[in-house]
């Protein structure tokens, strides 16, 4: 098999990950909708901790400072902009049958799935061991992540079936993301280093503007600690897989 189709073989498996979520449709509803919060709060973390524990670190690496959080500030704008055209399209007449944060976690998780495909295809050329390595560790780090995603959609107002759905469509991105990677081959490093902090921005700015503003509206004392300690948890997960790299 040639490396390219190693590479791609490999996204598809992690694709498969955002899958996860498919143990939910034998559970109860109302228990499944006591857990949502929980999932949020995963997912609160875990893009909170990728943000300043893998991306963040990875592209103060490549980039200078100043292009580094130039293009930080940049995403989170984009990403203000993003939310507020979706809002205006889906919600202008005072009615929103999902909440716009649903849609910006797609778009964030879509971003964030393209540079893993790019990476991939990037650690394939340069040997296929590391790429199963990298492999190995985007996935540890990307299946909990995307647990918490499948609960955001269904939190935002998606239903069992279109969480799904559109949680492994955007998944595979990925697969688009090491197609593009091998075609540029030797050049993919030339706009890596910029994708990698666009995607922290979105990262932080989904999580601390729509998922942790969730987790504030939460006023029983013992349900908002469970909340701050499975947020916690997503942040030691991803600072878990960074020994990984």
């Amino acid at each position: 098999m040639s490396i390219f189709f190693q590479a791609l073989l490999s996204a598809f498996i992690i694709s498969c990950g955002s899958l996860a979520g498919i143990i939910t449709l034998s559970v109860d509803p109302k228990k499944l909708k006591d857990s949502l919060l929980l999932l949020v709060s995963l997912s609160a973390g875990a893009l909170m901790g990728g943000a300043f524990i893998h991306l963040l670190p990875e592209a103060a690496e490549l980039l200078p400072s100043s292009a580094l959080f130039s293009t930080v500030l940049l995403s989170y704008v984009l990403f203000f902009v993003i939310e507020k055209i979706f809002h205006w399209r889906h919600c202008h007449h005072g009615h929103c049958d999902v909440h716009t944060f649903g849609y910006m976690n797609l778009v964030g998780d879509g971003i964030h799935n393209f540079i893993d495909g790019l990476i991939i295809a990037a650690t394939f050329i340069a040997d296929p061991r590391l790429g199963i390595i990298s492999t190995i560790a985007v996935a540890l780090h990307e299946i909990p992540q995307e647990i918490g995603d499948f609960g955001v959609l269904m939190y935002s107002g998606f239903s069992r079936t279109k969480a799904l759905l559109a949680n492994f469509a955007v998944a595979t991105i990925s697969l688009l993301g090491v197609i593009v990677g091998f075609a540029l081959d030797t050049h993919v490093h030339y706009f890596l280093p910029y994708l990698i902090p666009f995607a922290a921005g979105g990262f932080i700015y989904i999580s601390a503007s729509d998922l942790l503003p969730e987790l504030r509206k939460e006023t029983n004392l013992q349900k908002s600690f469970t909340s701050f300690t499975v947020f916690a948890v997503g942040i030691l997960i991803m600072y878990a897989t960074s020994f990984l790299e």
